[in-house]
């Protein structure tokens, strides 16, 4: 066997842990923690990434970032409980869609993804979940109350799927912040503007 050329565990086994940097701070620890993740799967690490962790994201971004036009339109234009009821509906109703959407997209044959039918439920579980726990608040009736309490829920999605995204994909925690926060803003903003029309 060719001494020069080292395999992924050979690697693992003699090269040192990668130091913290202002990017990755807990490098270490959250490679040790994908890796736990993974096993628990039966997956390897690549492939836990492919067949679970971005179908979810897909689906946590879609169901997060999507809905908040509608459920910010209505909450402003109507009422606190119409935006409720549009804010659940959009988020089961781009559940289904954004389920179908994955398993029909691929079959994971040609790329090695899995079962098209797994990632499908995945992502549509996902959008769903993105997409209800941000219209849960206005279950209050004050509808400025339930704006405000929408907004810190929001914040905290947003900084959910940073987290992910810099756990799972390597992408640098602040410029990953300022993408996803960017593209909630611009949806809320288009929400308040159609909803103040």
């Amino acid at each position: 066997m060719n001494q020069d050329v080292a395999s992924p565990a050979d690697r693992e086994e003699t090269e040192p842990a990668a130091s913290p940097s202002p990017d990755r701070p807990f490098a270490h620890s959250t490679f040790r923690l994908t890796h736990w993740i993974a096993s628990l799967t039966g997956f390897d690490d690549r492939t836990f990434v492919l067949r679970v962790v971005q179908p979810a994201l897909v689906g946590m971004i879609d169901g997060t970032v999507s809905t908040l036009a509608p459920i910010f339109a209505a909450a402003i234009s109507s009422s606190s409980h119409t935006a409720l009821v549009v804010g659940i509906a959009t988020a089961l109703g781009a559940g289904v869609s954004m389920g179908f959407s994955e398993a029909l997209s691929d079959t994971g044959e040609e790329t090695g993804r899995g079962s098209a039918i797994v990632r499908g439920a995945i992502t549509g579980g996902a959008t769903a979940f993105g997409g209800v726990f941000h219209s849960l608040p206005f279950i209050i009736n004050n509808v400025h109350t339930a704006l405000i309490v929408a907004g810190c829920v929001v914040v905290v999605e947003l900084f959910v799927i940073s987290w992910i995204r810099y756990r799972f994909l390597h992408v640098p925690l602040r410029n990953s912040m300022v993408v996803v926060t960017g593209a909630g803003a611009i949806v809320v903003a288009i929400g308040v503007l159609i909803g103040g029309s």
